[in-house]
């Protein structure tokens, strides 16, 4: 997604207990000129969305506290328009229902295919 695309003004949840997978994300993210809120967990995203409705949001299932599959969850149910991203370490058979999965570890070029893959296909 580069800068100016339809893209741009796209704003991406990243949710991730882990400091330096949640700094990478966001990176990347921010490099893709989409507007990243990056939070440590569930519980700070459900925080943060009260306010905000991501156009997507990229969640770790393992979080310490309330999980990633109970966020999801609770994202889907609250913001049907929201694109859900699953990513762990976990096998991909073991991720909740979601738009896209992205397995650990990812590189920068499969964030952004995901990404652009997810926001094409959800209906708007």
């Amino acid at each position: 997604m580069p800068r100016g695309s339809t893209q741009a003004a796209l704003t991406v949840l990243v949710v991730d207990d882990e400091e330096d997978q949640r700094s990478l994300l966001t990176t990347h993210v921010t490099r893709a000129g989409c507007r990243p809120v990056p939070v440590a967990s569930a519980e700070q995203a459900l925080v943060e969305i009260a306010t905000l409705v991501p156009d997507v949001a990229v969640i770790d299932l393992n979080l310490p506290g309330m999980d990633g599959r109970t966020l999801a969850r609770i994202v889907r149910e609250r913001f049907p328009d929201c694109a859900l991203v699953i990513t762990s370490v976990l096998d991909p058979q073991d991720y909740p229902e979601a738009d896209a999965v992205l397995p650990k570890p990812f590189t920068r070029s499969r964030l952004l295919e995901v990404l652009q893959d997810v926001v094409r296909t959800r209906p708007r």
